[in-house]
């Protein structure tokens, strides 16, 4: 299977140890390569940061593939429908959008229900976890 592009929605979870992340990790493990945004590693940087567990912060990036944030892209992001989808989620859909007309992802893992909308706009297929009981 091909990649899977995540944003900090899914593995801020992962890092924070949430009830769902052995789930969302088990779906990552799905796909060939996880991919996002070079804005994850700024947002998850930040979160351990607040959190105080910048240790764990390294270990989970080393697996997730980023995208460079660029002008162009960052130009793109600033257009893309739907107008509903916040800044930051706009340049996470640009780069799942790219990706996935590149053939480079087959899903989409967010908890964010404004960047499903747009994913599910762009024809990106979200995946699907379990939630825990």
């Amino acid at each position: 299977m091909a990649g899977l592009y995540v944003d900090t929605s899914a593995l801020g979870r992962v890092l924070l140890a949430e009830p769902d992340a052995p789930a969302i990790a088990a779906e990552t493990e799905r796909y060939d390569v996880t991919w996002s945004s070079a804005l994850l590693d700024v947002e998850l940087k930040r979160v351990a940061f607040r959190e105080g567990i910048e240790e764990g912060v390294a270990d989970l990036l080393a697996d997730v593939s980023l995208v460079d944030l660029d002008a162009d892209g960052l130009r793109r992001a600033s257009a893309i429908a739907p107008s509903t989808v916040r800044t930051l989620d706009a340049i996470h859909l640009q780069a799942a959008v790219e990706l996935h007309k590149a053939g480079a992802i087959d899903a989409v893992l967010t908890f964010d229900h404004q960047l499903q909308a747009g994913c599910i706009h762009h024809g990106l297929r979200l995946a699907a976890i379990s939630q825990p009981d």
